[in-house]
């Protein structure tokens, strides 16, 4: 029988470019939950596939409760369909909201830009006219 992969904290905090502190951290909040030999902590293949799934989202924005909804749908009995479903949906919504960020950045900085150009002609010495005119 063929045995199943394990981590280390090191290999793991190491492949993900994470502290030690970062996954305990997970730990704690219930994200993953590895096994126990003594002191050592023993992550599966699972935890790692839960570890790459935390950080991901982080990167994108979702909160850790989202992300911990989102990874309590890998265990219903139906393929991981309900899990993707969801996180898509969820990836939608938050790529819709980056896009209404961006247009308002857009804008913010369209109207800076005209201000700026504003005041740089009142702060602009004007040429001094000649007396003989």
């Amino acid at each position: 029988m063929a045995r199943l992969e394990t981590f280390t904290i090191a290999e793991l905090a190491n492949e993900f470019g994470v502290t030690h502190r970062t996954i305990r951290f997970y730990e704690d909040k219930g994200l993953i939950a590895p096994a126990r030999d003594g002191q050592a902590r023993i992550y599966s293949e699972r935890d790692r596939a839960r570890l790459a799934w935390i950080l991901r989202g982080k990167r994108v924005g979702f909160s850790l409760a989202e992300i911990a909804e989102m990874l309590d749908l890998y265990d219903l009995d139906d393929d991981r369909l309900t899990q993707r479903r969801v996180t898509l949906a969820r990836c939608r919504e938050r790529l819709d909201a980056l896009k209404r960020q961006r247009d308002d950045i857009d804008a913010t900085i369209t109207e800076l830009e005209d201000f700026c150009e504003t005041l740089e002609g009142m702060v602009t010495p004007k040429p001094k006219r000649s007396a003989i005119a």
